[in-house]
């Protein structure tokens, strides 16, 4: 029997293997490209509150098809580029987008928030 939750990206912890399974038009998409972000960042969770930022290098996402692969991709290096403007103060955070709201405040602004943007902008380069 399978029981069905809610995945908060925010939070969901980032260490070990996990299968995220869902229906069509559910956000996995969405929800594997916000967990891509919070390992480019380092960003802990509840109970590990530190954690190596990762390199896309380092990073294994799969999918089952080319297109579904292509597609993936586009968006983790889009939301890595938008997260890292809004990161920089060059676009503001789109007013439903608690998940980059809430990094915002884990990233107070100044040095955190500069090395984070930098971190974001890199790995977005290193997809390609």
């Amino acid at each position: 029997m399978s029981t069905a939750h809610a995945l908060n990206a925010h939070s969901f912890p980032l260490r070990g293997s996990h299968l995220i399974e869902a229906s069509a038009g559910t956000g996995k998409t969405w929800t594997i490209a916000a967990l891509y972000v919070r390992l480019v960042l380092g960003h802990g969770d509840a109970v590990q509150r530190e954690q190596r930022p990762l390199l896309p290098g380092e990073i294994l996402v799969m999918t089952f098809t080319r297109a579904a692969t292509r597609e993936l991709n586009d968006r983790i290096r889009r939301r890595l580029v938008e997260t890292a403007a809004v990161f920089r103060g060059l676009k503001l955070p789109d007013a439903n987008d608690a998940f980059v709201q809430r990094l915002l405040v884990d990233h107070p602004e100044g040095p955190a928030r500069e090395a984070a943007a930098w971190r974001l902008e890199t790995a977005a380069q290193a997809m390609d």
